[in-house]
């Protein structure tokens, strides 16, 4: 992890979503006016992190909104496929919590896919059942390609 830097950058929609293809992260997001709301989330996110190769390709981002007072809610946590399993995601989301306040004082939230609980749980999130859902939005799932 020597040659990778991460660092606060807004993200173009267009980089994004290369970055995305290269992830399992993009199956989160509707198909629904994708690249629109690629764009406003890239444009207005409290806490826009990048990890970038020493070539200077995106490998890693998260994406995060908070208060810098009590919480931090993870959006978005991806890592290359080709990058994975190199403390990454790890020393993003740590970069991310000391941004919004630091562990004493902001709690962190996030909806976790399946297949990555695993990973969060070794991170020392604990799955909580006290979040209250509002979603009225019809999604149609696609790959981002």
């Amino acid at each position: 992890m020597e040659d990778i830097v991460i660092r606060q950058e807004s993200l173009s929609a267009g980089e994004y979503i290369d970055f995305l293809k290269r992830t399992d992260l993009g199956s989160q997001y509707p198909k629904e006016r994708f690249r629109e709301r690629i764009e406003t989330l890239v444009n207005h996110v409290s806490i826009s992190l990048a990890a970038r190769n020493a070539d200077g390709l995106l490998i890693g981002v998260l994406f995060g909104l908070t208060d810098f007072a009590y919480w931090l809610y993870v959006t978005d946590l991806g890592v290359d496929r080709n990058y994975t399993r190199q403390g990454i995601g790890r020393k993003l989301m740590k970069t991310a919590h000391e941004i919004a306040g630091g562990e004493k004082n902001i709690a962190v939230y996030l909806i976790a896919n399946e297949n990555v609980v695993p990973f969060y749980e070794k991170i020392g999130m604990k799955k909580a059942d006290d979040v209250m859902q509002y979603n009225k939005i019809d999604w149609t799932e696609f790959v981002v390609e």
